[in-house]
């Protein structure tokens, strides 16, 4: 297998570089679920659109969340649907009934068979608390399953404390030839620490839990992967070395920065931030009436804050732009909704409330005829809305629009409600929202009437870390759990300083 394909998926570049033929002009600055799958309860009708308005961070509206009978506590009244109840659970249900309970892997995706990932593995570990605070599993349940993870983490192969992208789901070994990735390390590493501040009891079983998740992050050698200082690359394989390419901001890999600031055994130096920072002038711009820092697909802009509650804290560039990381996205999500709606490639479904754009499965690779033209289809790929450059073959990640719940919670939920509403359990299954669909793929007639309704191609697979962030940012928005634990995490407050924030909640003791 040649290097390309090694690091196939290590990041959105090659989802980017897979879609080039996909760009749209003028993008300038200024199968279906199983019938035997369970029907979901009937949610109550859509919410009201609320007007095309983006105000900055989004009140509070007077609908309040029904009281959680675990020990969460709504902080403040929001705007909610039942149905984010049972959409929660169901996803909540992904991570704990296909992991594998001996080791705690989880599958790249399911139900087609596949090695695990373990970036999915990190937003397992983020989703297990959330259940014991739900109440779906017992905090006893939650504790052997956390363990069995860590257990395994503390003892798999690894490379100076990073791990293999993908594993075998029994045994743990490198699976698919795939690379240590820095990123996905990362990923796996926000679940470890999350674990480690929130299980914090003198139960032995939490001292524990507490012990391997210092243990897992404290061997990660930081430096070790920085061939080009202080840049921090991509990827390693023992056939070839290191990957040529590093991580220059703005995408997914903030939280590999900061964890590797906060490392108190092998950090890396502030200059690496200012590194990072400095290529962010190619993405800052105006699309779609939003001015912000631009990254085409909206995973770049939810994964980090999955842990990281940005919410009035700023680094230096963000301070000099009079924003936070929090509004940025916030803004990046109005523009998909605003793209959508102008749908320039007529794209079937697209408008108000369906809307959705990121890394996802698709209908290709090939060609099909569509509106008197032959148009490319892609499989795996970072579709998006970024400045300079779109990618949009028609379909909609459901995920990309739900992970974005807390930052706009008043174009989200309509958006999740329409495309339950429309679609059905054609897209809503088991365990919530298949990966994507197109309504435009295949579909003869796209003006007719019955293609209203029909979403053409749909995924049969969920993927582990697009479930990942739909569970946690739900949870973030109804009760800023995730956020609330990890403020008290010290190893992310130290990465968070030295990269130069300060302000917020960073300011307050712990």
């Amino acid at each position: 297998m040649d290097s390309s394909a090694r690091f196939a998926r290590v990041s959105w570049w090659t989802a980017l570089l897979c879609a080039a033929a996909l760009q749209a002009p003028g993008a300038a600055r200024g199968d279906a679920a199983s019938a035997a799958s369970p029907a979901p309860r009937s949610p109550t009708p859509a919410a009201a659109a609320q007007p095309d308005a983006s105000p900055a961070h989004p009140a509070s509206t007077s609908i309040l969340a029904p009281q959680s009978a675990g020990a969460l506590l709504e902080p403040h009244a929001v705007l909610f649907d039942p149905f984010l109840t049972d959409l929660e659970q169901r996803t909540f249900r992904f991570f704990w009934e296909t992991a594998n309970p001996q080791n705690g892997l989880i599958p790249d995706r399911y139900p087609t068979p596949s090695f695990a990932s373990i970036a999915a593995v990190g937003f397992g570990l983020t989703a297990y608390p959330i259940g014991v605070e739900r109440h779906y599993i017992s905090r006893a349940a939650a504790r052997q399953r956390v363990l069995a993870t860590l257990r395994f983490f503390a003892k798999a192969q690894n490379e100076h404390g990073f791990f293999y992208h993908y594993v075998d789901m029994q045994s743990g070994a490198r699976a698919n030839d795939s690379e240590i990735s820095t990123v996905d390390t990362a990923l796996l590493l926000g679940g470890v620490l999350f674990c480690q501040s929130y299980f914090d009891s003198a139960n032995p079983r939490e001292v524990q839990i507490r012990r391997l998740a210092d243990e897992i992050y404290r061997r990660v050698e930081w430096t070790w992967a920085q061939p080009r200082p202080p840049a921090v690359a991509l990827a390693w394989t023992p056939e070839e070395g290191f990957s040529g390419d590093d991580w220059r901001g703005y995408n997914e890999a903030m939280l590999v920065y900061l964890l590797a600031l906060g490392s108190p055994t092998h950090p890396i130096g502030p200059q690496a931030w200012t590194l990072w920072t400095s290529t962010y002038d190619k993405h800052w711009g105006t699309l779609y009436d939003q001015t912000y820092l631009s990254f085409a697909p909206l995973f770049g802009h939810q994964y980090t804050h999955v842990w990281v509650d940005f919410r009035g804290i700023r680094d230096a560039f963000m301070r000099e732009h009079g924003l936070d990381y929090f509004e940025n996205s916030r803004r990046a999500t109005y523009t998909q909704r605003r793209y959508a709606i102008a749908n320039p490639q007529h794209w079937q479904a697209y408008g108000k409330n369906v809307w959705g754009m990121s890394a996802s499965d698709g209908p290709g690779p090939g060609r099909e005829r569509y509106l008197g033209e032959e148009r490319p289809f892609l499989k795996y790929a970072a579709r998006g809305v970024g400045v300079g450059r779109i990618i949009d073959d028609g379909t909609i990640a459901p995920t990309a629009a739900i992970s974005s719940l807390p930052f706009a919670p008043e174009i989200v939920l309509p958006a999740t409600l329409e495309m339950y509403h429309r679609f059905g359990r054609s897209i809503y299954s088991s365990y919530g929202f298949l990966d994507a669909f197109n309504a435009s793929y295949r579909n003869p007639n796209p003006q007719s009437a019955q293609a209203q309704v029909h979403a053409g191609w749909v995924d049969p697979d969920y993927l582990g870390i697009d479930q990942g962030p739909i569970l946690a940012m739900i949870e973030n928005y109804r009760s800023d759990l995730v956020w609330r634990v990890m403020r008290n995490n010290p190893y992310l407050r130290q990465g968070l300083q030295g990269a130069g924030f300060s302000g917020g909640w960073l300011t307050q003791s712990q």
